[in-house]
């Protein structure tokens, strides 16, 4: 795309620059994207005009976006209305799970359109605006990288499918009638409730200034009267997002504290309920909220907040707390995910149904997995052994379901397609005793040669360092979206020829939470046929299954194709810089010159300084090195000066580096140097965490160059000296 003419220009953000303005596309009423921030209070809003000076002029009017410093004009002889939507919304989008910067923008109207080329051209364009603004600083993380993120996959700033239009217009209608205190939207794993709860609460918490209504089309009017009215009603209202399960619950809060206008104490657990009253309760995975049955030590709270809000001690539920605190109450809910004896009984939400001041909406369309309903549906009558002995072995274009008979295979595959796409995890049935909770030297899990973890963390495991070489469990992956899903049929699930069913060996559950209690057999085999039901749609890309019972690895090769055939620490390198000091000014090194070790360079005779701009905040870890080549030409030009962070410890995946290590070769550099995307697979041993590989990735126009990937015997001397902040000159 190195043709494609498109322009990035920076500015201060005052009247005399807006007045003073020279660009050809916004003095002849051109369609542009804009982008103003602030680095020091890490604020920015992007929008899009044909008229941008007067525009520009109203946000300088504005309270908020006045106190951007910057902007930033985005210009094309190739743009077009369609064009310039639809990469407005993709940087908001983008930089919202980039993280850097907290949005000023409302999230309605998110444009998601089909026009002239935007697959052939446009996309491209957006990748080569993004690398740009890389460059420049404004964004540090790759958008693979960022696809991969919870910032992303939970943000606010996502278009809305025309069902969860639908559900949210009767959640605007119920909320704005006096007469409706409860509204359930039901729908499957990955329907998109979480996406539509987190947008919902982003929608009540934003100033009407900054809505756009546009992708709503003919019901642009109407929604907006109707948003209008809500916030009249609800000025400034008390709410709160209950998220039952305690890892998502704190993913979910670091996702609001990176989105503004929310904060993370805006998420809270059912239990807090009882602390205070509110406008607003929105309940994400429902069916996870709790009734006093195998509470274990929960049950001397679960009591005192029964006791608190007047209800029966053995009948009242998290279900009733939520009807006591809230004025209205939005509730996410599918039975089909109900996994314990401890969750609300569905009798208790048929109940709330039939109230008259409660309405219902449906989610069906599949939101998450790329199969589709096709999925989705052939996964319910596999586990319910409804598949005919003739019905053709799923296949899909865009969905790979496949099933091993090896575990060695099945472990490579679900790493190999973790170093390809990112995300992806083995999930089992809780088919093991948890022996490594108490004594981590202790393996929990035996399959033929094999030996394996369970998750070392309860707490956001499908993030955590060594999650890759550790197998999750429902408690830990239910409500998170994985690229590929391993899943592990343990055990106590098997299959019965002679019944044409799936049959449970209790003895073989070792979940005590999730059996004691039970006294019907059938009552045990629902919950464990919903667990294996739930794992088996967290996977966007695909689905990997193995079976360790043998009538069970048979009956499901009759309908799945079958498949053929925590991190060392890297020594960190400190880079030792003269106690004279100019202001504002870094140490700069020619890194082109450099032969041998980098710590040559600190003992130079000439020890240069460079001065940084205005807008670019001092900090004592940076220095400024001149890059050359053509290797990164997408973000950084041949022989730009960089300014780079010194690197200290923490993730470097999808950030661009400059390293150094014997074992890298590069025709930019030469021997020694490099500097490059990082990406990383790792391994787990009874030494620790150790990286397997390591790729180093060219961004550039020009396709000769190739990846650097460092085998596990290359990198005994590699070090990050540098994380990249942005160019310079």
């Amino acid at each position: 795309m190195g043709d494609l003419a498109f322009k990035i220009e920076s500015h201060d953000f005052d009247s005399d620059s807006v007045d003073s303005l020279e660009n050809h596309y916004v003095n002849n009423l051109w369609p542009v994207v804009y982008l103003l921030n602030d680095d020091s209070i890490k604020e920015a809003y992007v929008g899009e005009t044909t008229d941008t000076l007067k525009r520009l002029k109203t946000h300088l009017k504005d309270k908020k976006k006045s106190k951007l410093r910057t902007f930033r004009i985005i210009s094309s002889e190739i743009f077009n209305k369609s064009a310039t939507l639809d990469i407005e919304s993709l940087l908001i989008k983008y930089i919202s799970g980039d993280g850097q910067y907290k949005l000023l923008n409302a999230n309605l109207g998110i444009a998601n359109h089909n026009y002239y080329q935007k697959g052939e051209i446009y996309w491209d364009v957006f990748k080569s605006v993004w690398d740009g603004l890389r460059k420049d600083g404004l964004a540090k993380h790759s958008l693979t990288h960022i696809d991969n993120s919870d910032l992303f996959k939970y943000s606010p700033y996502k278009s809305l499918t025309e069902e969860q239009k639908n559900g949210l217009y009767l959640i605007i209608d119920n909320l704005l009638d006096d007469k409706v205190h409860n509204t359930i939207i039901e729908g499957g794993a990955g329907t998109g409730k979480t996406i539509l709860a987190i947008f919902l609460f982003k929608l009540l918490n934003s100033d009407n200034e900054d809505f756009n209504f546009r992708d709503f089309g003919d019901d642009e009017i109407q929604l907006k009267n109707k948003v209008f009215k809500l916030k009249e009603k609800f000025p400034k209202p008390k709410m709160a997002l209950v998220v039952p399960m305690s890892s998502l619950r704190n993913t979910i809060k670091k996702v609001f504290k990176n989105v503004k206008d929310l904060r993370a104490s805006m998420v809270i657990g059912p239990a807090e309920l009882a602390k205070a009253n509110y406008d607003i309760v929105i309940v994400d995975e429902s069916h996870r909220l709790r009734r006093r049955v195998n509470l274990g030590a929960y049950f001397g709270a679960f009591d005192k907040i029964n006791l608190r809000l007047g209800l029966e001690k053995m009948k009242g539920n998290e279900l009733d707390w939520v009807q006591l605190q809230s004025k209205k109450s939005i509730l996410f809910y599918d039975e089909g995910q109900s996994i314990k004896p401890s969750d609300v009984l569905k009798r208790d939400f048929d109940k709330l149904k039939i109230k008259e001041n409660t309405k219902i909406e449906y989610l069906q369309s599949q939101f998450r997995v790329k199969g589709g309903n096709s999925y989705v549906n052939y996964i319910d009558k596999l586990l319910k052994c409804q598949l005919k002995d003739d019905q053709s072995i799923y296949s899909h274009k865009n969905y790979e379901f496949i099933l091993f008979d090896n575990i060695e295979s099945f472990i490579k595959e679900i790493k190999s397609r973790d170093t390809e796409y990112g995300l992806s995890r083995m999930i089992a049935g809780y088919s093991w005793k948890w022996i490594s909770n108490k004594d981590e030297s202790l393996l929990d899990i035996n399959i033929e040669n094999s030996n394996l973890r369970w998750n070392s963390t309860n707490i956001d495991w499908v993030n955590s360092p060594n999650a890759l070489n550790e197998v999750g469990c429902i408690h830990t992956t239910q409500g998170y979206d994985l690229n590929y899903a391993g899943v592990i049929f343990g055990n106590e699930i098997t299959y019965s020829k002679e019944k044409d069913e799936i049959v449970i060996i209790a003895d073989n559950y070792f979940d005590a939470n999730g059996k004691q209690s039970i006294t019907d057999p059938n009552e045990l085999k629902e919950f464990i046929v919903n667990i294996y039901k739930t794992i088996m749609l967290r996977g966007i890309k695909g689905t990997y299954v193995y079976a360790c019972d043998k009538e069970l690895r048979e009956y499901l090769s009759n309908h799945i194709q079958q498949f053929q055939n925590d991190i060392e620490e890297i020594n960190v390198h400190t880079l030792q810089i003269s106690d004279v000091k100019i202001e504002n000014s870094v140490p700069f090194y020619n890194i082109q010159a450099a032969a041998g070790d980098f710590s040559e360079l600190q003992v130079a005779e000439e020890n240069e300084w460079m001065e940084l701009p205005e807008y670019v905040r001092y900090s004592e870890d940076y220095f400024a090195c001149r890059v050359v080549g053509e290797s990164m030409n997408k973000i950084i030009p041949n022989d730009s000066i960089c300014l780079f962070k010194k690197y200290r410890g923490g993730s470097r995946n999808g950030r661009i580096v400059l390293a150094q290590s014997t074992g890298i070769q590069d025709r930019d550099f030469g021997s020694g140097y490099t500097v490059k995307e990082y990406s990383s697979s790792k391994s787990f041993d009874e030494n620790g965490w150790q990286h397997s590989s390591i790729v180093l990735s060219p961004k550039s126009f020009d396709f000769k160059f190739e990846p650097i990937v460092l085998s596990e015997n290359d990198l005994e001397d590699f070090v990050v000296l540098g994380i990249f902040e942005q160019v310079l000159e």
